[in-house]
Order: C-alpha cells, then sequence, then structure tokens
C-alpha cells in the first residue's frame, strides 16, 4: 500500500537527496585524502612523484638488521691471485731498528697478504699508433695499416666517443663535468656528438620500419622538460629496441608520424589515450591501467558491498590475463586459457550492475571489446603495457 502523504513524501525527498549529498561528498573527500597519499594522478602516479612513500610496518621497523647474535660471520672474503687484476709487491718499510721494541736483529718473513678494490680514473690517453706498410714493387704504392678502433681522420678513438655519447645520453651526466673527468674540451665533445648524428643519421629509418614491422608494438608518453619549456617524451619500443621522440605536442601527429599511414601486421599496445586511436593497426588496451582503474573504484565507493564484490572478481582475472602468457605451458594450452579467461572477463562485464561506478567500468571493455582481447588471439601481445612504461621510467 502506497503512502501518499504529501508531507511524508516531501520529507523522504528530503532525506534521499541528503543520503545522495552525503555519497558525493564522501566520495570527494576520499578522491582528496588520496591526492594527497598517492599524488594527483592518484594510482598512476609515478613512484617518484609520490608526495608521501608508504612506511614500513610497524613490525619491520623494530626489527634489526644483520647477523643475530652468537651467529659466525663468513667474514669479508679474500681476492685470490688468479681472479686479481694486478698483484702488486709492497716492500717492508726501511728501518734500522723496529719501531715497537727498538731492536736492531730484523729478518723477512713471509708476505702477507692485503686484497684491496680499487678505482682506475677514468681519464683520455694519449697513443701514439706506428702504422707498418708494405711497398708494391709493381705500382710502387704503399699498403699501410690502420689504427685499430677509430674512424677515418678522426683524432678521438671509438672507446672513447662511445663513453662520451653514454656518460653524457644515458647516465645524464653534463659535458662539463665530462670535460673535467676526461681531460677533452667541451667543444671537442660537441663536435664528437654532431659527427655521430650525421654517421646514424640514416638508422632512424631502419628502425622505424623494423618496429612498424614488429607482431607486438609498445608506445607511451610523459611530460618532459627541455630548456625549461613544457615538453613530451614519446617512446615507442619493442622489446629489440626503442625509439625516443620529444615533442612539444602531445597530439595524433606525433605517433602517426612513426607508425604512418600504410596498414600494418601486429598489434599496438598502449593506454587509452585517443591519441593512438587512428593507428594504422590493431590495439591492445593495458590492463594495467584497468587494474589499476578498478583499485581506485574500490578506494572511492569503500562503503559499497557492491563494488568490494565487483572487484574481488574482476581484479584476479586481469592479473592472471597479464601474467599468462609467461606461464611455462605450451601455445595450445594458453590458447585454451585465454580463450576461456577472456569469456569469463566478458562475462563479468555484462552483468547487470546497479551501481553507477561499476556500469561505467564495465562499458569500458563493451564499447572496446576489439581492443581488450588481442592477448588471447596472440601469445607474442601482451596484455599490458609494462615495457614501455618502464623504459620511459628510466630516463
Amino acid at each position: 500500500m502506497l503512502n501518499t502523504c504529501a508531507e511524508c513524501f516531501s520529507k523522504q525527498q528530503k532525506i534521499d537527496r541528503l543520503v545522495e549529498e552525503n555519497q558525493r561528498l564522501k566520495a570527494q573527500l576520499g578522491r582528496e585524502e588520496r591526492k594527497t597519499t598517492d599524488g594527483f594522478f592518484g594510482s598512476s602516479t609515478p613512484s617518484a612523484k609520490l608526495p608521501v612513500k608508504e612506511k614500513s610496518l610497524e613490525e619491520n621497523q623494530q626489527r634489526r638488521g644483520g647477523g643475530k647474535p652468537g651467529h659466525k660471520g663468513h667474514g669479508r672474503r679474500k681476492i685470490r691471485p688468479e681472479d686479481a687484476d694486478h698483484v702488486r709487491d709492497v716492500e717492508a718499510p726501511v728501518c734500522d731498528c723496529c719501531p715497537h721494541c727498538h731492536g736492531k736483529n730484523l729478518t723477512d718473513v713471509t708476505a702477507e697478504e692485503r686484497s684491496v678494490i680499487e678505482s682506475v680514473p677514468l681519464k683520455a690517453e694519449k697513443v701514439l699508433y706506428r702504422l707498418k706498410g708494405k711497398l708494391c714493387l709493381d705500382c710502387r704504392k704503399v699498403v699501410r695499416a690502420k689504427a685499430p678502433s677509430v674512424m677515418p681522420k678522426a683524432l678521438y678513438g671509438n672507446q672513447l666517443v662511445a663513453n662520451v655519447a653514454d656518460m653524457h645520453y644515458v647516465h645524464g651526466i653534463p659535458l662539463g663535468r665530462i670535460e673535467a673527468q676526461l681531460g677533452i674540451s667541451y667543444a671537442a665533445m660537441v663536435q664528437i656528438q654532431h659527427r655521430l648524428a650525421r654517421l646514424f643519421s640514416g638508422v632512424m629509418h631502419g628502425l622505424i620500419e623494423e618496429y612498424r614491422q614488429s607482431p607486438a608494438k609498445h608506445a607511451d608518453e610523459t611530460g618532459w622538460r627541455t630548456d625549461g619549456s613544457n615538453g613530451y617524451a614519446w617512446l615507442f619500443a619493442t622489446e629489440r629496441l626503442s625509439i625516443f621522440e620529444f615533442r612539444d605536442t602531445r597530439a595524433g601527429s606525433v605517433p602517426g608520424g612513426i607508425l604512418g599511414r600504410k596498414h600494418l601486421p601486429g598489434t599496438l599496445v598502449v593506454d587509452r589515450y585517443q591519441g593512438y586511436n587512428k593507428a594504422p593497426c590493431a590495439l591492445q588496451y593495458c590492463y594495467a591501467h584497468l587494474l589499476r582503474n578498478l583499485q581506485d573504484l574500490e578506494k572511492e565507493f569503500p562503503d559499497s558491498q557492491e563494488v568490494r564484490t565487483f572487484v574481488a572478481t574482476v581484479a584476479p582475472m586481469l592479473s592472471l590475463a597479464m601474467g599468462l602468457r609467461n606461464q611455462p605451458i605450451s601455445d595450445r594450452e594458453f590458447y585454451r586459457r585465454a580463450a576461456k579467461l577472456s569469456e569469463e572477463i566478458r562475462e563479468a562485464m555484462r552483468k547487470p550492475a546497479q551501481h553507477l561506478g561499476i556500469r561505467a567500468y564495465q562499458d569500458i571493455f563493451i564499447d572496446n571489446d576489439k581492443r581488450l582481447f588481442r592477448w588471447s588471439k596472440d601469445r607474442r601481445v601482451p596484455a599490458e603495457n609494462n615495457l614501455a612504461e618502464r623504459d620511459l621510467g628510466r630516463r
């Protein structure tokens, strides 16, 4: 029987509005609290940019490191003569009497070994090669040896050139500091890098073509500052190579320039950023991002039993999908399990839900079905984009 009391109906409407506002404010408060601990991007915030690092457990803080009392340590291992890079004899001190008792009856004893690990300063060496040759008695021309490991007409050897490039571009050491360490002038190192750029100018096209033909391609981007200006670092990678593009835009024209317009084989593994939507190949969306989104949903609605049940059901499926290709099973077994698992994920996304957050999450899988299950059809295609994220994180 319906209650037709106008006053009661008005009160119930007010209660419903207050309950809805309370839930909305609690969710907003939860998001703000997570920003202070997880960072601006929530669970997707890089670990290096977390405002507050999670402390270790209380019991772990109270544990003392090292061996337990009474434990006999192994001690420092001595360097065996056959493992040593150098074996050097150090003469006994020259003295007329014993420094302890001042006695003058001193005699030689067996040498005592002392193991030391030392660092050799990295410094450029000046090498003079004497290039021997032979004279041809027929044409009267000289056939002469070439200096090893040095480019034609170059003053600096290949090892030094490689060291400078590695120190500056891989490890980020300023050229000024390299100059002080190696003793090579700043201007000379700039010229070295310019020559390398000219030598490798044609290599980029071959790398891009290899990337395009790969069965599993990865792409990702992140914010990047160059000389104080905001920009983006783009990464296009496979298990064999990494191509970096540093641009001032996040537009889809950047991946378009790498991928081209012609249809490509294989699958491009990315997050759900729209800049990759026009890629001329199949797409696989990253399950790691979707798993973080699922965990964020549980954090945003901690009081919802429906959300907790949904997360507890779907999260193990996503984790299993990401690790299935690396399990020691045959390809036949992999595809059997992958087909079953992908169907279970689809069923979970089609299951009716009351919570709007669950519905929005389910819509991601329903609307992007062709971009979420490529991993189950080709074992070479991972269900996550960890390769690109790790490669970008190291830069």
